[in-house]
């Protein structure tokens, strides 16, 4: 284990001094925090080591809300559809909402600032065939008999959707809603600036400023019976006022319109491709968010204090990896870690001191209850977050939540100090050095590209679905690859490939974001990647990859992946598929594969494919070359440790480069390996709960067989 400390963050309490300080010498913590609902104890002030306190711009402060009621922060909401029966048609547009959230807006125009929408024909109806009954809060719509209608208007934000997500969480009682305010409006934005200057002066103890976040919620709406109605993690519904958007329209230089926010009820998830007038907006409120972020950020810094940004709640307009991020001067991000793939997403960011990241499970009674198994979820965490770490490593980590919770389950405490020891020996062992990566680039591509890095297929931060995993396992076991990995989108291939890309993926299902939809209508994008894998790259297609029905294909790079899917539509014409599973992509894999929830109805095409996996008549796991390059096709790839070597071997596969994945090579598949060179060491871990052995290779030859402890990670001289 480690023989240093500090790198860890721990909470605390005002019941929980004696137990702070225990904790904090047992784990050698260097910084306390607080969070939301807690208070940090003023006998903990003195400690050694760094104070961060939480600090919000855009709560906490209804006194200040309820006197500047036209300033209380916004979002763009639609109605529920409505079917007209007659020429006239009233729409509640609050029905389904919780009001104790939200509060139609009447202050503003809503002629000028709502749109009622003919949903039958897709048609805006003009301002002149509807009115607003203030009394009833109903508008009445001249209608056509068996149109369906909407209503995208706008409401403010009554109850700040985190704090009203932690009351119900943490069975709050006696806890007042807080209001939020939009620190964009003109007198909130000078009120907040000089309340952030008193607050730096009443505390100087605190070290590190912990901004949760700056000034635009996700979207996190919640419905009558308070569930929740829509979670957008990477939702801008909430990030709009008449003021933010008459700027707006001055800057873009045209009208602004509800549907660019509401579009259709889909509030523009992530999966949806983003309109030119989408994709307007989030760069506008990336410029304005920064600016205004900046000045908050250079206050701090003026009482010789650090700025860390949460990168969660309110960081809409904060996008790490947008093009105005480092402008804001920011010394350090913190975020939530629940797998490889959201450590990746803190890790990567640069323009920053440093990064931290707060390992799973949050201290909150959801988790540490009855039937709960906050040391699996600990284990679970830790073995993701750290194959990723030892490729992109975090400079901290924390715990966040109630500490009362994790002292009281045994065993927890434990767990965690072998965590907190292996994050340690990592840095002690690599000392800066960078782990080891194959002699080439991996590109994803999408709609987002580096814009949305590490959030591929995402619904929202590290939730599971159904519909999402076969692909979020992808770059979930890209994440702790040996490989560096560049996100693209379509413009990139448009204006050429970078060169040191070797393996494009293209995963998703069609019509999504993720696949590209109409992209691949563009004759340049079809002709540039056939080009580009004709002359030796590679690429992997996962689900529905270059889908769009068109000229008699759905996935129009068939004749590079050798595949594509039946619709119906050629079932006359019969198919003749033989399984021939002798492969380099499956020499060391022992178990059925997993594909998740896969694609039906996949059959391969051409003279030169292999199909290594079938259900039934239909392929699974396909190869193709296509001139010098290759190609690979999943049905889906969930994570796990097994999915993580064949995607791997299908990478290196599809770049021509199978004898540079042995360098450094271990033989188990529920173990894997990173090499240090600089700092002449290699690292095996163990990613399961059980004994494993494994083989260890470097450059072709066994250095040394491995008896592994469960989840053992073990340093080798090399």
């Amino acid at each position: 284990m480690s023989k240093i400390g500090g790198r860890l963050t721990l909470p605390t309490d005002i019941d929980m001094i004696d137990e702070t300080l225990r904790l904090k010498e047992l784990l050698d913590a260097d910084a306390l925090r607080d969070c939301d609902g807690t208070n940090m104890p003023e006998e903990l002030l003195e400690c050694d080591g760094k104070i961060y306190a939480t600090y919000y711009t855009t709560r906490k402060d209804n006194e200040w809300a309820e006197k500047n009621p036209e300033e209380i922060q916004q979002e763009y909401v639609m109605s529920e559809r409505v079917t007209a029966k007659d020429t006239a048609l009233r729409i509640k547009p609050m029905k389904g909402f919780y009001t104790e959230q939200l509060k139609i807006n009447l202050l503003d125009d809503p002629k000028r600032w709502w749109e009622v929408m003919d949903r039958t024909t897709g048609e805006i109806v003009p301002t002149d065939k509807w009115e607003v009954d203030a009394e009833t809060e109903e508008v009445v719509i001249q209608s056509v008999k068996y149109h369906e209608y909407t209503v995208s208007f706008l409401a403010f934000i009554i109850w700040d959707p985190v704090h009203m997500y932690n009351f119900i969480t943490n069975d709050w009682t006696d806890v007042p809603h807080q209001l939020t305010f939009d620190v964009r409006q003109p007198k909130t934005q000078v009120y907040v600036k000089e309340k952030l200057k008193r607050w730096c002066e009443e505390n100087p103890k605190v070290n590190v400023v912990r901004f949760t976040t700056f000034f635009h919620q996700f979207t996190l709406t919640f419905d009558e019976q308070k569930r929740e109605k829509y979670v957008e993690w990477f939702g801008y519904s909430a990030s709009v006022s008449p003021y933010i958007l008459e700027q707006f329209e001055k800057w873009a230089g045209y009208k602004f319109r509800p549907e660019f926010i509401v579009d259709q009820g889909y509030h523009n998830s992530i999966f949806r491709v983003p309109s030119k007038e989408f994709r307007d907006f989030i760069e506008f409120q990336q410029i304005e968010v920064s600016k205004l972020a900046k000045d908050l950020v250079d206050i701090v810094h003026s009482y010789g204090k650090e700025a860390m940004m949460f990168l969660g709640d309110h960081w809409i307009g904060t996008e790490p990896f947008g093009k105005y991020f480092a402008n804001i001067g920011l010394d350090a991000v913190v975020g939530s870690v629940g797998d490889g793939v959201t450590l990746r997403m803190i890790s990567d960011i640069k323009g920053v001191k440093y990064t931290e990241g707060r390992l799973l499970p949050y201290f909150f009674p959801d988790v540490f209850t009855e039937g709960g198994d906050p040391i699996g979820e600990a284990q679970d965490n830790w073995m993701k977050a750290r194959r990723a770490i030892l490729r992109s490593p975090l400079d901290r980590i924390g715990y966040g939540g109630y500490l009362s919770l994790a002292t009281k389950w045994p065993g927890f405490i434990d767990q965690i100090q072998k965590v907190v020891g292996e994050f340690r020996q990592i840095h002690e062992e690599v000392n800066g050095t960078k782990c080891h990566t194959a002699p080439f680039k991996v590109g994803i591509l999408n709609c987002w590209g580096n814009l949305r890095r590490w959030m591929a297929n995402q619904v929202h931060h590290a939730i599971w679905h159904r519909e999402i995993y076969s692909y979020v396992g992808v770059i979930e076991c890209l994440s702790g690859m040996p490989i560096d990995v560049e996100f693209i989108d379509f413009d990139e291939v448009r204006n050429g490939i970078d060169p040191d890309i070797k393996v494009i993926i293209n995963a998703g299902d069609a019509m999504t974001s993720w696949t590209g939809h109409e992209n691949w209508l563009d004759e340049t994008v079809v002709t540039k990647l056939r080009e580009f894998v004709d002359n030796g790259g590679g690429f992997i297609g996962v689900g529905e990859p270059s889908a769009i029905q068109h000229q008699g294909k759905f996935f129009q790079l068939s004749d590079i992946l050798g595949v594509d899917r039946e619709l119906g539509f050629s079932l006359i014409t019969d198919k003749y598929n033989t399984l021939d599973p002798e492969h380099f992509i499956l020499e060391d894999i022992e178990n059925e594969i997993d594909f998740g929830e896969g694609k039906s109805s996949i059959y391969a095409q051409g003279e030169n494919y292999q199909v290594l996996n079938m259900d039934q008549k239909y392929c699974r796991l396909v190869t193709n070359t296509y001139g010098k390059g290759r190609s690979v096709y999943f049905a889906g790839l969930p994570y796990s440790p097994q999915n993580c070597r064949i995607l791997l071997r299908a990478i290196y596969y599809a770049a021509g480069m199978e004898d540079e994945m042995k360098k450094y090579y271990v033989t188990n598949v529920d173990t894997e390996v990173g090499a240090f060179e600089d700092a002449g060491k290699v690292v095996v871990i163990n990613n399961s709960k059980d004994p494993q052995k494994t083989d260890l290779y470097i450059k072709g030859e066994l250095k040394v067989s491995l008896d592994m402890e469960p989840m053992e990670m073990r340093w080798v001289e090399i």
